[in-house]
Order: structure tokens, then C-alpha cells, then sequence
């Protein structure tokens, strides 16, 4: 007869949590996000990681918009050796993009904090001042911190804005319901947790 209560306690606290499942997935997704929405800068710099495509259209779309003269792509090395920036940049071409508005951007990076090491410094030597930073939605809060904290030591004079790609696999609403939307969401918060112990 004891038990009773708790039990009961026990099925409230379940059923609250049911019920209130959908915004408070939202609000977790929210924290992955963070994006600084576009403004006039010296450069576009679209991070690798996109299958798809929505990064390298995103950094199109300010080009043509008229926020940046030009779109470096990060191309670390990709699949049957092509760079991700080379098969960025042909997908936009085939999309009807020009060619001559990207820049590619052969890397070696692994990892974001790779990119940021690795192309930071060619930023501040092209003369860089003011950089949109293009990810994906998810991305865009752990991205926009490793580039901060990496430009505050080797290139603080580049101030960093993150602007937000779609992603068709984490609609922010409904990611929850999408098994790649789980998958996504798993992998980066598994590398959020992980950057706050600076691992």
C-alpha cells in the first residue's frame, strides 16, 4: 500500500513528460542552434560536412544577395579523390551558379576545429576582416564557438557572424520523427558534450 503514491507520483511525472515531449525536444534542438543571420562581410566561407548541397547553396544565395563578393568552400578530401570542394562547387555550377563567385579551399581537415586551424590563417592573409560563417543548422552554435575561440588566438582581427543552411535531415520542428534527424542530432550533441569537456 505504500507504493501506491510514489507509483502514482511516478505515472503524473510520465504522463507530463509525454505530453510536453514535443516542445521540449524543440527547445533541445534550439541549443544547437545558434546563428547570427547575415550582414555585408568580406567573405562567405562554406564549412564541409553537407552531402546535399545546402551549404554551398546558402553561400550562393548571399553572394547573389549581395552580402559578400565571394564564397570560399572548405574541401577537405572527399571520395574517389575529389576534394569536398570540388564537388561543392560543381554542384552549384550545375545549379545554375557561376563559377567564378567560389573559391575553392583544399584542406586537410578531420574535424571542424581543423578547419577553423587551417583556414583562418589564409582568411587573415587574403586580407579578411569580417567573415560569414555557413553551416548547417545544427551546426552553426559549435561551429561559430570553435571559429571564435580559434580566431581569438591566431586571427583576431576576422569577426565571425554564423549564418544558417537548412538541412532537409533536422527540420527543427519535427527532427525528432526523422531517423536521420536522430542521427544527426545524436552525433552532434555526442560532439557538443564532448567540446565542453575540450575533448
Amino acid at each position: 500500500m505504500r507504493l501506491r503514491h510514489p507509483l502514482l507520483a511516478l505515472v503524473v511525472v510520465l504522463g507530463l513528460v509525454w505530453l510536453a515531449r514535443e516542445p521540449m525536444l524543440r527547445a533541445i534542438c534550439g541549443y544547437l542552434i545558434q546563428s547570427d543571420g547575415p550582414e555585408r562581410a568580406d567573405v562567405a566561407l562554406v564549412l564541409a560536412g553537407d552531402a546535399v548541397g545546402q551549404r554551398i547553396l546558402r553561400g550562393a544565395e548571399l553572394k547573389e544577395q549581395g552580402f559578400v563578393p565571394v564564397v570560399w568552400v572548405s574541401g577537405p578530401a572527399g571520395m574517389y579523390g575529389h576534394t569536398e570542394d570540388e564537388l561543392a562547387i560543381e554542384f552549384a555550377v550545375k545549379k545554375g551558379k557561376p563559377r567564378e563567385w567560389f573559391q575553392a579551399a583544399p584542406n586537410e581537415a578531420t574535424s571542424t576545429a581543423d578547419e577553423a586551424r587551417l583556414l583562418l590563417p589564409r582568411l587573415r592573409d587574403a586580407g579578411v576582416k569580417r567573415l560569414l560563417l555557413v553551416t548547417s543548422t545544427y551546426h552553426t552554435r559549435r561551429a561559430g564557438k570553435i571559429f571564435r575561440a580559434t580566431a581569438a588566438r591566431i586571427a583576431p582581427e576576422i569577426s565571425i557572424r554564423t549564418v544558417a543552411a537548412t538541412d532537409r535531415d533536422y527540420p527543427p520542428d519535427r527532427w525528432w520523427q526523422l531517423r536521420q534527424g536522430r542521427k544527426v542530432f545524436f552525433f552532434e550533441g555526442a560532439k557538443t558534450v564532448t567540446e565542453w569537456f575540450g575533448l
